[in-house]
């Protein structure tokens, strides 16, 4: 339950951190050092082994060091919501509403990609199934360096 809660609240601190360095530094920049930083905890979370522990702050257990990364990989994840929307509708002028509500509707990969990754989990097991998430980072991490170049330079805008 305490873990549980201690993701929670870093994701809403990485919801504010992500509003904070969005003022600060570019989405795509955003983008690419909180996916780049996801892909290194979700991968330190696949190799640590479960035996290696550490006292959680706040909670009078030992945690698995991997389930550290894990809410670390979570926390990246949080702060780049903010730089993915900018991304999809930076320079669509006029066409900016329609574009964030066909963005709202994306949404639904968070329904998606847990039944893939339960897929890959009974099939190739739990650790295993975080590919699935890697893969994830791993296009996040290409959208932020590559795919969310607009290429769409002759849309009338205005």
């Amino acid at each position: 339950g305490s873990i549980v809660g201690a993701y929670w609240l870093f994701m809403l601190f990485g919801r504010l951190l992500g509003g904070l360095i969005g003022s600060k530094v570019s989405s795509k920049t955003m983008m690419i050092t909180v996916s780049a930083l996801g892909l290194m905890f979700i991968a330190a979370a696949m190799v640590t082994p479960l035996s290696a522990t550490v006292k959680f702050p706040f909670v009078e257990a030992q945690v698995p060091i991997s389930v550290i990364f894990f809410i670390l990989c979570g926390w990246c994840t949080s702060i780049m919501w903010g730089g993915i929307f900018n991304l999809a509708v930076e320079g669509l002028g006029k066409y900016t509403a329609a574009a964030s509500g066909i963005f709202m509707v994306m949404v639904c990969g968070g329904g998606i990609i847990p039944l893939i990754q339960g897929w890959f989990s009974d099939h190739f097991g739990y650790m295993n199934s975080y590919w699935v998430m890697f893969a994830c980072l791993a296009y996040l991490l290409f959208y932020g360096l590559i795919g969310s170049k607009n290429v769409n330079k002759d849309i009338p805008v205005a």
